[in-house]
This record gives C-alpha cells, structure tokens and sequence, in this order.
C-alpha cells in the first residue's frame, strides 16, 4: 500500500510563525527593561549606597589589615634589633630601642619591651627601680595577663626580703596552683613566705606538689623535693639528666 505523499509546509505560515516569535520577544524585553527602570528608579539610590559602602567597607579592611601586618613585621624587626645590641653588649643602644617599642608599640610588643628594660635595670644592680617597673607593669590593665603575672612573680621576688611575708602570700597565691603557668616560680615563693610564718605544714605540701609535677623544671623540682624532704614530706626521687652508661 502506498504511503500518502509528505505534505510540504507552507513559506507564509512560517514567515508569520517568525515574526510572532519576534515580537514576543520584543514585548518580553521591553516587560523586563521596564521592570529593570521601576526597580531602579525605587531602589537605585538605596543599592548603590550599599555597593560604595560595602567597596569603601572592604577597602578599609584590606588597608587595615596590610597596615597592621607591616607594623607587626616592623616591631618585632625592631625587638630583634634591640636583643641584638643587648647581645653585643650595647646596652645603652638597646634600651634606645626598647624604649621606642614601649611608647608606640601593641599592647603585647610594649609591655614584651617594658619587661626586657626593667630585666636590664636589675642585671644592673638598680633592684628598686626594675622592682617600680615590674609593679608597674603588673599595675598596667592593658598589658596581657600573663606579662602581669610574671611582672607581679618578678617585683615579689626581688622585694621578697622586705615584703611581710603574708603579703606574698597573699599576691601570690592565686598563681600558685596546679596547672597555672607560673605554678612553679610562684609556689616557691609562697611556700618560703609560709617558712618565714612558721608555717611548714603549709610549706611542705606545696613544695611536694611542684616537686611531683613533671611540668616544672628538672631543677626546680630536685630543689623542691630536698625542701619538702626536710619538712618530712614525700615529693619522690630525683631522677637523674641523663641515665648512667649499662655496664658490658
């Protein structure tokens, strides 16, 4: 059976079939041109506020952030320089330096520098000045805790002779507890102001502690165990450095 012939489309329908797809399309986009003109003309002010601000926004931050590295690499550029003339021995040089750093520096650089002066003023015999320093020092709010707790454990330390030995304890014993930084420096010294009180049943006990604790320093915690030793507490046994060469 013969199939019926293809029937050939006609060149009029798709002329017209061309031109109502053009046209709406030109309808869609004038829709949406003035669509785009409402929206503009509503929030185009507002928009393009918030674009200039977020930019400036954005700007300022990249600006900050660049400007707070460089002066971050310029201080401690600046440290290095100072510890360096402290190593060669230019004191006077150094302390120049330090100075600087400790009048403009961060709250971290200026106070890192005020404990370096006040170290050199006591390695220079001038105890009561670099103790007025450390106290200021650990006086400072702004300056990091931990600087004001070594500061405070330093001014103590140098003053410990003339301080009433309650006053110690009383400055210092919130440092001195298991798993503070200054644990170590800090018990030691409360536990010599509670021998100046007569006091070795609270002395004894705090030096075994620090003794036992294997975060101190080999050679605070041999000093503390012959201490809580003598007091007839228990801190263990000095283990040596290094072991002694097996015998062949």
């Amino acid at each position: 059976m013969a199939l019926p012939p293809t029937e050939k489309p006609n060149p009029a329908d798709e002329r017209n079939a061309a031109q109502q797809d053009v046209f709406l399309r030109e309808v869609d986009d004038a829709l949406r041109e003035d669509q785009l003109k409402t929206v503009l003309q509503r929030y185009g002010k507002p928009l393009g506020a918030a674009l200039v601000l977020g930019l400036a926004g954005l700007a300022g931050y990249l600006w900050w952030e660049g400007s707070t590295r460089q002066a971050a690499e310029e201080r401690s550029e600046q440290a290095i320089i100072a510890l360096d003339k402290l190593e060669a021995g230019n004191v006077l040089a150094a302390q120049a330096e330090l100075a600087a750093l400790a009048k403009d520096g961060s709250d971290g650089s200026k106070t890192a520098a005020a404990m370096t002066l006040a170290a050199i003023l006591v390695q220079q015999g001038k105890t009561d000045e670099g103790a007025k320093a450390f106290a200021a020092i650990a006086a400072d709010e702004a300056a990091p805790q931990a600087y004001r707790d070594l500061a405070t454990i330093r001014e103590v330390a140098l003053r410990f002779e003339t301080l009433p030995p309650q006053q110690v304890i009383d400055r210092l014993k919130p440092l001195a507890v298991p798993g503070n930084a200054w644990f170590g420096s800090a018990g030691e010294l409360v536990g010599m102001a509670y021998l100046k009180q007569g006091k070795p049943d609270q002395a004894g006990p705090l030096f075994a502690a620090i003794g036992k604790d294997e975060a101190m320093p080999n050679s605070l915690r041999s000093r503390m165990r012959q201490l809580a030793g003598q007091l007839g507490y228990d801190a263990g046994t000095d283990i040596p450095d290094s072991p002694a060469p097996a015998a062949r």
